[in-house]
């Protein structure tokens, strides 16, 4: 037992690295912030799917955790009201990212469920983004002639440019990496004995 919760903490760090790293490769960044990684979310997603929502949520907000503080020194040159900064640490960081360990909560229900719940916890992003969009950065809508004074309207466009093609290539990814033969195997989830306390 001890032997694995050990493989599962050396595969999590693993995973949870593979993510930052794939978070820095930006195939397309947005010029008001945003940007479409390298499928940096994927590898949390398969740790939750591999192990469970009990250890892809750890991993997810310790990945939430250290996006924050990568973002920090440019979050800090904003001036943002203690309100707004407490606001943005919860809705564009904690939440956004640690939703992320959902991932695996049809995990039982084989490929598809698997699938679905990669694109679910990626859709539970979007959402929070979106509602952060709203709650937070509304003032902005002003500024931008796309959103026509639209707060939702704003938000959806902002959010949805990057936060879109990011469900998408996430979602595709997740369907190409668990269709493989080899990789199916890793992520085959055999159903607990009724003793089990899973």
């Amino acid at each position: 037992m001890k032997n694995k919760k050990t493989l599962i903490l050396v595969e999590s760090a693993i995973f949870l690295g593979l993510a930052i790293a794939l978070s820095f490769v930006k195939i397309i960044k947005m010029p008001w912030g945003g940007s479409v990684t390298l499928l940096s979310m994927l590898p949390v997603a398969l740790i939750s799917i591999r192990h469970g929502v009990k250890w892809g949520l750890p991993v997810a907000f310790l990945y939430s955790a250290v996006h924050f503080f990568t973002d920090l020194g440019e979050v800090m040159t904003w001036s943002l009201t203690p309100a707004v900064f407490t606001g943005m640490i919860f809705l564009d960081y904690l939440a956004a990212f640690s939703v992320l360990g959902l991932a695996g909560v049809f995990r039982r229900k084989g490929f598809e469920g698997q699938c679905l719940g990669v694109a679910l916890a990626v859709t539970l992003r979007f959402a929070s983004h979106f509602l952060s969009g709203i709650i937070l950065w509304g003032e902005f809508a002003a500024y931008y002639d796309w959103s026509q004074g639209s707060v939702p309207l704003y938000s959806l466009i902002y959010n949805g440019a990057y936060m879109f093609p990011e469900i998408i290539f996430t979602t595709i990814g997740a369907v190409v990496l668990l269709k493989a033969p080899y990789v199916r195997k890793l992520f085959t989830v055999s159903l607990p004995s009724p003793n089990s306390a899973e």
